[in-house]
């Protein structure tokens, strides 16, 4: 039966592994990740109201529109749509990760606001049905309803999990200026045109490179961090220069190695276990920078009792 009030929490993402083919003529790309959700958490509260509206709360929350562009926002009216619900939800967002920071907090609260509304009006969609509904709002809101360790193919939104045993600790280096992803999209498609790098005719899919799941499933950090990639740093760190100085102040500090988050400008950090991570975020934070420790992964959105 509905409720009066539906509290979801859903985590933000790091793409351990993202190799990113050529620009089709829709203007997609295809993509092969491996996602890792780890606990930096979105809280989306869902309450009855007879039309849409959202709130937000958060240090940046200035910087989150209010309107149709907010995936949230855009997940509760398509659930109602497919539901054929004729009420409203007024949703508040309480944000944790940073804003365009790579991470996939947009993604988290629309997958948050799925299983909220779902619950909240009583729909009783299926765990496929959602994930239908979520891959038509974007490639990471379906691994935001999931959470966990997984491969994305496809344009991201085709999700098969992957086993990783252990713990994995990371420290997230975050930037008040963050940057747009299809403006690090076209950045890339610009950086390989110039080197004569773009095929006429671009795969339709990728793979993930097989050391990079053995990491995982081994739950060896030293190993994983051999293995990291991202086919979008280099454009990010174009438009960003300084985001290649954070990863090499992160690994003076004890960092395994790092990476740019997904389109960036987050950096994540992979350390050893928890306390070198501890070490590592202190190390940062007295040289100034905004710096947080997590851990993945954990689970995908959740309803909070």
């Amino acid at each position: 039966m509905p409720s009066d009030s539906v509290h979801v929490r859903a985590p933000g993402k790091i793409n351990v592994y993202l190799g990113v083919g050529g620009r089709h003529d829709d203007g997609y790309h295809a993509l092969a990740t491996v996602f890792q959700a780890v606990s930096l958490f979105e809280d989306v509260i869902a309450r009855p109201a007879d039309d849409f509206s959202i709130t937000v709360h958060g240090a940046e929350a200035d910087a989150v529109p209010l309107d149709d562009r907010n995936l949230a926002m855009r997940a509760a009216k398509l659930l109602a749509a497919a539901a054929d619900y004729h009420g409203g939800v007024a949703l508040e967002i309480r944000k944790h990760v940073p804003v365009a920071g790579g991470m996939g907090g947009g993604s988290a609260d629309a997958a948050a606001a799925l299983v909220a509304c779902d619950a909240l009006w009583g729909t009783g969609f299926s765990q496929t049905r959602l994930h239908e509904l979520a891959a038509r709002l974007g490639a990471d809101v379906p691994f935001s309803l999931h959470g966990g360790s997984a491969v994305g193919t496809g344009r991201g939104d085709q999700l098969n999990p992957a086993l990783a045993r252990g713990r994995f600790d990371w420290v997230l280096v975050t930037s008040h200026e963050g940057l747009s992803t299809p403006v690090v999209y076209e950045e890339l498609d610009r950086l390989r045109d110039a080197e004569g790098a773009l095929a006429d005719d671009p795969a339709e899919s990728l793979d993930v490179p097989i050391p990079v799941l053995q990491a995982l499933r081994s739950g060896d950090a030293v190993q994983l961090a051999a293995s990291l990639q991202n086919d979008l740093q280099a454009a990010a760190v174009h438009l960003r220069p300084d985001l290649e100085e954070t990863i090499r102040q992160g690994v003076r500090a004890g960092a395994l190695h790092g990476i740019v988050s997904g389109s960036g400008p987050t950096v994540a950090l992979l350390c050893a276990d928890s306390d070198t991570a501890r070490s590592v975020r202190n190390t940062l934070q007295e040289d100034g920078r905004e710096a947080l420790q997590v851990y993945g992964p954990v689970p995908g959105a959740r309803i909070l009792v």
